[in-house]
């Protein structure tokens, strides 16, 4: 009889024990999140004093955990800023336009639904099969130009992650026969605007993980995103591989993209091959010329100054 109870006791316990693992793993991946992120903006200087952030929101889970993050940040940064979340409905077919105002207006978030029906212009455009991505992008950053302008936004915040900067580096590697990736900030192409992308240090499996627990209403694209057959598709998952095999090289080609040795590539603009000549002086940063493996150079690089107030670390309780 005693075995019993016992084996109910247990069975009681189990889920309160589930529970507070799920909410210990939850708080663990919030604080990694907003270090990361804080880190992002101090690094790069993303927002500063009296900014107007324009967060762009498509629906998609990494624009809801940016909008979601920068709002819990700006209750504790060090400098005081505005955000507007901004949405371009391109009027693609079956699109719910009540999820993202009642969610906006129920999380209190000053917003702009912009209309414009750019799903006709790239349907009737590209040819069946072919990729729209790249004229569907053209379209919809014009207009977000626009609408910053009319906003009186001062920064344009996309969420862009981690590995969407090492996949644009490998694809222009790959297909474009250049070293160039995606920055977490530039000046817009048509010079007016600051366009930052505050989830740069941030790995896409976070932001799966982050939009499960906070259950945003995600929406589908029917666009682009249903286009499997795209090389970032295919690149994206190749580094997914890689990650399984062997954990940590997103993390080091993303760190690797700050910390270029101009002297040891060969861009003939960055550095002055034709007139190098022997200065009869050391250099320990030299080529070390017949070495195949540079293990010094794998060192981890040392945590810089954090933009928000110091969390605990992820393992701490």
């Amino acid at each position: 009889m005693n075995d019993m109870t016992d084996a109910e006791a247990a069975l009681r316990e189990a889920p309160a024990t589930v529970s507070r693992k799920a909410a210990h793993e939850a708080n663990k991946l919030s604080k990694r999140l907003h270090r990361q992120v804080g880190q992002a903006i101090a690094d790069f200087n993303m927002i500063e004093a009296g900014d107007k952030v324009m967060v762009c929101l498509s629906g998609g889970k990494d624009s809801y955990s940016l909008l979601d993050i920068l709002l819990s940040l700006r209750e504790r940064a060090p400098v005081p800023f505005d955000i507007v979340a901004v949405n371009l409905d391109q009027k693609q077919p079956g699109f719910p336009e009540h999820v993202l105002p009642e969610y906006l207006a129920g999380r209190g978030v000053p917003f702009h639904i912009e209309e414009q029906d750019t799903y006709s212009v790239v349907k009737r455009l590209i040819p069946e099969g072919k990729t729209m991505c790249s004229l569907c992008s053209r379209l919809r950053r014009g207009i977000l130009y626009r609408v910053a302008g009319e906003l009186g936004a001062t920064k344009i915040a996309l969420g862009h992650h981690r590995d969407d900067m090492v996949v644009t580096l490998l694809m222009n590697m790959f297909f474009g026969s250049r070293l160039k990736g995606m920055p977490p900030k530039l000046v817009s192409d048509d010079g007016r605007h600051v366009v930052i992308r505050p989830l740069a240090y941030v790995a896409e499996t976070d932001l799966e993980r982050w939009a499960a627990h906070r259950r945003f209403p995600i929406i589908p694209c029917t666009l682009c995103g249903s286009q499997d057959n795209l090389q970032r598709v295919q690149v994206k998952k190749m580094i997914r591989e890689w990650e399984r095999q062997q954990p940590g090289r997103i993390a080091n080609m993303l760190t690797a993209m700050g910390r270029i040795v101009p002297s040891h590539m060969m861009d003939r603009k960055l550095y002055p091959f034709e007139t190098l000549v022997p200065t009869g002086v050391a250099d320990a940063g030299g080529d070390k010329a017949f070495d195949e493996d540079d293990d010094e150079g794998c060192a981890p690089v040392a945590a810089p100054v954090r933009w928000t107030a110091r969390q605990p670390n992820d393992d701490d309780d």
